[in-house]
């Protein structure tokens, strides 16, 4: 058992470097930056697990918070790597041929990718303090944070597994998808997601120093919302499906779960 939150975070940061900086070489050798994405969500599972073995806590907060985190971190990895080898996300895509012009790609994505290790051990936060927690038993919150989480994962699966199937089908390519979960909301899946981060805190909030655990919630939104979530998403949605999309825009809630307007409006 590692006895100090610091401690145990320094390595955290380590095995997520060490991880992230093997994807790196892998990117160098096969010019495909996609699975960033699955290491970085593959790097948090693994946070779980390492802090839920090595942290002082009582073993029912620490099995809790690890099998919440570790299996919905481990869901995303898996679904980032079965889009491996079917050419580089267009996203980075874009930002390598924007560095490359600059002259620095690889120093760029070295940088990018160590940059993804240091924020999944900035959201880590909730598994560490839950996995402090010394106190014998679940407490009400922990439940409720357990609850809302079986509730996040279960819709963020289905908003995944909605979307997998409609593109599995070629008579859809180039259509935006309004049906199911993405008749509510453009962004399901992203919705979804940050309440599982919520469901994180909520567990942690149980322990010593609990309430900086809602730090990562509000970290993930952020990200989500304005940097490699939504924007990215809607830019080359617009750019693949021009007026359709700018209808469905029009008509459904960008990110929380709403009645669709109508198209008139």
């Amino acid at each position: 058992m590692i006895e100090h939150r610091w401690q145990l975070l320094l390595l955290g940061w380590a095995v997520a470097s060490a991880l992230l900086g093997a994807l790196y070489f892998v990117q160098r050798r096969t010019g495909d930056a996609t699975a960033v994405d699955a290491g970085w969500a593959g790097s948090l599972a693994v946070l779980a697990c390492l802090y839920a073995a090595l942290g002082p806590g009582d073993l029912s907060h620490r099995l809790l918070i690890a099998s919440m985190a570790g299996l919905e971190n481990l869901r995303v990895a898996l679904l980032v790597l079965r889009r491996l080898g079917k050419g580089e996300d267009t996203r980075y895509r874009e930002l390598r041929a924007r560095w490359r012009a600059r002259g620095r790609e690889q120093r760029t994505f070295a940088v990018f990718y160590q940059a993804q290790a240091f924020v999944a051990v900035a959201l880590s936060g909730p598994v560490l303090l839950a996995s402090f927690n010394r106190h014998q038993g679940v407490e009400p919150i922990e439940w409720a944070g357990a609850a809302l989480w079986l509730f996040a994962a279960l819709m963020g699966h289905v908003s995944d597994q909605q979307l997998t199937r409609f593109k599995a089908d070629a008579a859809n390519k180039g259509k935006t998808m309004r049906s199911g979960l993405w008749r509510y909301s453009r962004h399901p899946n992203y919705f979804f997601q940050s309440l599982t981060w919520l469901a994180y805190a909520l567990v942690a909030a149980a322990a010593p120093w609990g309430w900086i655990a809602f730090a990562s919630p509000a970290l993930i939104l952020y990200l989500i919302l304005y940097v490699t979530g939504v924007p990215p998403a809607e830019e080359q949605a617009l750019k693949s499906r021009g007026d359709d999309y700018r209808r469905y825009q029009r008509e459904t809630s960008v990110f929380v779960p709403w009645f669709p307007k109508s198209s008139t409006t």
